[in-house]
């Protein structure tokens, strides 16, 4: 199976009867991939909806979000960011910036922000008022890197999401469904479905030539996909130098803790007990932040055998009124998030906020931790996070949250709070990631100039 002689290929796959594992980046490939050039960046986009404590009035004041310094002296304390402050060195603070295509442009749009303001997230377009099949967005920023980085991978990007999603339909202010339900857009005609199992997510990363009766058989006797790929593994092994077989044991390792918990979330939520989400899949946890950690391991891993190099990741849908109890507050998202302007409700919003954006420090650890090319994963990363409406409470679309993680393969240099001029559009700041990640492109959204992601201008 594998020649001695020559150098690993990086496309090497642990293959056994309906499993098919790709490996991590080793030693023993070195070779093969320092003729590919330079280490691919990866890419995470992910939308929280609405809004955020620190885009009002008195948010602004109290900076709940954005911080009072730009450039590199900044304090995230005040910040619902604050739990990013081990990752300063991988964080780019992009402050007041607007959506303005997720406004109202006509009479029959008022009042319709929350059914079109995750289309506009990562497409910054404005999507079309409609019910029927003929919805129009734009094309998202994930599928446009995707066009030309994803092509290099098995899957070329995956989309998942935590909340329900149902792309039949029409929703509310007759806008179709499909615009609150998925954050990609392969084209302005084409929104793609997003996955919320993590099950499905794992079978679709490590079950390549599965069928579906030979994974329920594997679940049903509890086994493990790896232990479908025993002969290869030990085959491998005797490969390999003391380091790669250390690295290899480690990802694998990683694949089994995470397959383990996919397991006893099926088990538990079949052993009859009434649940908190009873409409969930199976292999859904009823935990927020369970749920959460889980596909954010599933990425993680996924990037350290380079099966994709894309994901989208829509962590709520608008209108949610789920209590994260976790977060301090006994508020329902939705609910939480029209404070009437009244301060101590703010506050009390940002609870979620920040709870929201410390579960993020689990991913930027993941990646941190995995090695990669000369550095780590978070080196060849970009990673997404915010959201296309402003004040939730006045259903604006202005001073949106947003920040990058990772230096995305040295595009970025991290440490660093840029706040934008009034009325600088959240595009503008999207283009220039693109170019970053080496897109070559000129227009994306309603960007009308890039926005320098590494200086301060004075």
């Amino acid at each position: 199976m594998f020649n001695t002689r020559r150098a690993l290929s990086r496309r090497t796959m642990l293959k056994g009867i309906g499993a098919s594992i790709a490996l991590p980046f080793l030693d023993a490939m070195a070779p093969a991939g320092s003729a590919q050039g330079r280490t691919p960046v990866r890419l995470i986009a992910i939308e929280m909806v609405h809004g955020a404590a620190g885009s009002t009035a008195f948010g602004i004041k109290q900076n709940m979000w954005a911080p009072a310094a730009t450039g590199s002296a900044f304090d995230l304390r005040p910040t619902s960011m604050r739990a990013l402050e081990p990752y300063r060195d991988y964080l780019t603070i992009v402050s007041n910036t607007d959506a303005r295509n997720a406004e109202a442009f006509l009479p029959p749009e008022i009042g319709a922000d929350h059914f079109r303001t995750a289309a506009v997230f990562l497409t910054q377009s404005k999507p079309k008022q409609t019910q029927g099949s003929d919805v129009f967005a734009g094309t998202s920023f994930d599928q446009i890197y995707a066009h030309s980085a994803g092509q290099a991978t098995p899957i070329p990007s995956m989309q998942l999401c935590i909340e329900n999603v149902d792309q039949a339909g029409g929703c509310s202010y007759n806008y179709s469904c499909v615009y609150t339900d998925t954050i990609s857009w392969a084209s302005p005609t084409d929104p793609l479905p997003m996955i919320r199992d993590p099950r499905a997510v794992f079978d679709q990363l490590f079950g390549v030539g599965a069928t579906p009766a030979a994974r329920r058989a594997r679940r049903t006797d509890d086994q493990s996909i790896l232990d479908w790929v025993t002969e290869a593994v030990t085959d491998l092994k005797r490969r390999l130098g003391a380091a790669d077989r250390a690295r290899l044991a480690d990802y694998l390792d990683d694949v089994r803790e995470i397959e383990r918990r996919i397991q006893k979330v099926e088990a538990a939520n079949q052993a009859g007990e009434p649940r908190e989400l009873p409409g969930a899949p199976v292999g859904v946890p009823d935990s927020f932040e369970g749920h959460v950690k889980l596909m954010f391991d599933l990425q993680a891993v996924a990037f350290a055998a380079d099966t994709t190099r894309i994901f989208s990741f829509k962590l709520s849908r608008d209108v949610s009124n789920r209590v994260f109890a976790a977060s301090g507050s006994t508020a329902a998202f939705h609910t939480g998030s029209h404070h009437l302007d009244r301060e101590e409700r703010i506050t009390d919003f940002q609870k979620i906020n920040t709870y929201h954006v410390g579960l993020v420090t689990h991913l930027l650890d993941k990646l941190k931790q995995t090695p990669d090319g000369a550095g780590n994963l978070l080196d060849n990363a970009l990673v997404i996070y915010g959201s296309a409406m402003g004040n939730s409470n006045l259903h604006n679309h202005k001073r949106c949250p947003l920040f990058f993680a990772g230096k995305a393969g040295g595009a970025l240099k991290g440490n660093l709070h840029i706040r934008a001029a009034d009325g600088t559009p959240m595009a503008n700041a999207m283009l220039t990631a693109l170019q970053g990640l080496g897109v070559e492109v000129s227009q994306f959204g309603d960007s009308t100039a890039v926005l320098d992601l590494n200086t301060v201008k004075s």
